[in-house]
């Protein structure tokens, strides 16, 4: 008999959870006044993230930008794209409109 069981482990084990032990990674959200974290999957878009974020804070995502590592995020992005790691940093500044007379 075969150790390997087509429907799963028997053992409850689950072989694709924490595959190379990085499927999720902790990120902190913080916009200088409050400090959010989040366990995501690597391949999730960070408009999840940022939604979430927003909806904990009451702001608008209008109103916000997103920077890892000095670059601004786009909602697309995932940590994957942004080669992030785990216990890596977003900062959330308040948009600024205009500036130049």
């Amino acid at each position: 008999m075969s150790d390997q069981n087509d429907n799963g482990s028997p053992t409850g084990e689950r072989p694709d959870a924490n595959a190379g032990g990085a499927e999720h990674l902790n990120i902190k959200v913080t916009d200088n006044n409050n400090e959010v974290f989040f366990k995501i999957k690597r391949s999730t878009k960070l408009e999840k993230l940022m939604n979430a974020f927003c909806e904990r804070q009451g702001k608008n995502m209008a109103s916000v930008r997103f920077l890892f590592e000095g670059q601004r995020v786009q909602p697309t992005d995932t940590p994957d794209t942004l080669e992030m790691q785990d216990s890596d940093t977003l900062e959330v500044h308040q948009e600024q409109v205009g500036g130049a007379c």
